[in-house]
């Protein structure tokens, strides 16, 4: 683009910006909504505003064909949300037939190979941080951002805020995962955080540019190396743990609808799928959390 487009460029991307933030789109909708605007002007090398019906079809052709079909799905939601917000005109409709669905089924670990997998942890955050998201039957980012506060000592809970679809939820905090998480915050002593990142003396004002929690692929990254450190050839990623989690819940007699509150899922069919990986038994508990959690085999590293 010539000076002038990119500069037009930059005053379309903001007001696009702008008008996803003003109707309540979360901070991940916007970013992607944004970077795909950014990408098919990239593409054409031109101003979204003056893309034709053809060279849309043109540009989704080649989504299909090299790219997964979330991204092509993202991206169609996001030309289309730009003209309606920003250009104020009728999208012209790109027909993309949606492939067949693939159902597939996420790898659960077994107990056992939950304590392998804490023990081989050689470093003490990671295996908190393990501990935590298992038996918590946590998102990746919702045990990230733990704090302090968010931690009930007196009624065994922990308090999620903020989770998918914005919701707050309360989970059963078992006895060993208290423990655990004294023991790893006695190391750091963050004013306000159980996972920061960063080295300590910690503040409660981050700098600019500074990690405020630990980071996202370090912790993906971490889980996928101790896994083939102790002989786990299963696709091993941080999600597992929830999936484990719900697993043997349901295995232990948990109910549907309970493990549908533990995990936030809005809808009970996202969590009907965990009969597909287990034979449902009984009733919920509370203790049969603490019990789970307990049987727990781990060797902790000494910090």
């Amino acid at each position: 683009m010539n000076t002038h487009d990119h500069a037009r460029f930059q005053v379309l991307h903001q007001r696009y910006h702008n008008e996803l933030t003003l109707r309540g789109k979360s901070a991940k909708t916007i970013d992607l909504y944004t970077r795909c605007l950014r990408q098919v002007s990239d593409h054409f090398d031109t101003c979204p505003d003056q893309l034709s019906t053809e060279q849309l079809q043109q540009y989704f052709i080649h989504l299909v064909e090299h790219r997964s079909w979330s991204l092509v799905k993202i991206a169609r939601n996001a030309l289309q949300r730009f003209y309606q917000y920003v250009l104020d005109k009728p999208w012209e409709y790109v027909p993309i037939v949606k492939p067949p669905k693939v159902q597939t089924l996420q790898d659960v670990l077994s107990l056992d190979e939950i304590g392998r997998l804490i023990s081989h942890t050689r470093k003490l955050s990671y295996q908190v941080y393990f501990l935590t998201t298992y038996s918590l039957g946590l998102r990746l980012s919702e045990s990230l951002s733990l704090t302090i506060a968010d931690v009930d000592s007196h009624l065994m809970r922990v308090h999620v805020r903020c989770g998918k679809g914005k919701k707050d939820r309360f989970v059963p905090l078992p006895l060993m995962t208290l423990k655990a998480l004294r023991r790893y915050w006695a190391t750091h002593r963050h004013p306000d955080l159980l996972f920061p990142g960063g080295q300590p003396p910690f503040q409660t004002v981050v700098a600019p540019g500074e990690a405020r929690i630990m980071a996202r692929a370090s912790v993906q990254k971490a889980i996928k190396q101790v896994a083939l450190d102790c002989g786990i050839r299963k696709r091993v990623h941080i999600h597992s743990l929830r999936h484990s989690f719900a697993t043997h819940l349901l295995e232990n007699g948990v109910n549907l609808r309970s493990i549908q509150t533990l995990l936030g899922h809005a809808s009970p069919v996202t969590t009907a799928r965990y009969t597909r990986m287990t034979q449902e038994a009984q009733q919920n508990s509370a203790l049969m959390i603490n019990a789970l959690v307990e049987r727990l085999q781990v060797d902790w590293v000494n910090e």
